[in-house]
């Protein structure tokens, strides 16, 4: 089985690219062993264009932001996309409704595989370049690397934490790619 660990989000604007900056985080920590092949993808802001990638893969891990009415910054959303509970609206960026669209696109195609769903509620920023991540979101990012783990378990997969690198530092450089 070949699996898809896929990062989305916007790097530039801080918070917004949690999903790539928690897949980097995955790929540069962690060592995986099983029956199985884990690929880890920072899938940015391209959306549509991600679907010739998505199609190759039996099950994919998507690693986003996502929107919630009256959320608490870095609360974590753990779910099916199948299965999207009512309450995510997926609509605090536009990458995110692109992504949202992209997979009932790929699902209408009839060639979706199972997609699990981690999201993040992310604090918004203006329009300006950052790449800080806020507290309550690297705070949240810890239960969202732990269900990461815990979904490559159930997969079959073993996860040993082979390094210790900084979920800031390595949005700090992310954008020199992983």
């Amino acid at each position: 089985m070949r699996i898809l660990v896929l990062g989305i989000g916007n790097i530039l604007f801080g918070d917004e690219g949690i999903g790539v900056h928690l897949c980097n985080l995955l790929k540069l920590n962690y060592t995986l062993q099983g029956p199985h092949t884990v690929e880890f993808v920072d899938g940015g802001t391209m959306a549509a264009t991600l679907i010739p990638i998505i199609i190759e893969y039996d099950r994919v891990l998507l690693l986003d932001c996502v929107s919630v009415v009256g959320a608490e910054v870095g609360a974590v959303y753990y779910f099916d996309f199948d299965k999207v509970p009512e309450m995510i609206t997926w609509a605090g960026s536009a990458h995110e409704v692109e992504m949202l669209q992209t997979l009932k696109l790929t699902e209408l195609l009839g060639d979706l595989p199972p997609v699990k769903i981690i999201g993040i509620i992310p604090e918004v920023i203006g329009e300006e370049t950052a790449f800080r991540l806020s507290e309550k979101v690297k705070k949240g990012a810890i239960l969202a690397e732990e269900l990461a783990i815990q979904f490559l378990s159930e997969l079959g997969m073993q996860a040993q934490k082979t390094d210790n690198r900084d979920l800031q530092d390595i949005a700090d450089f992310s954008f020199r790619g992983y």
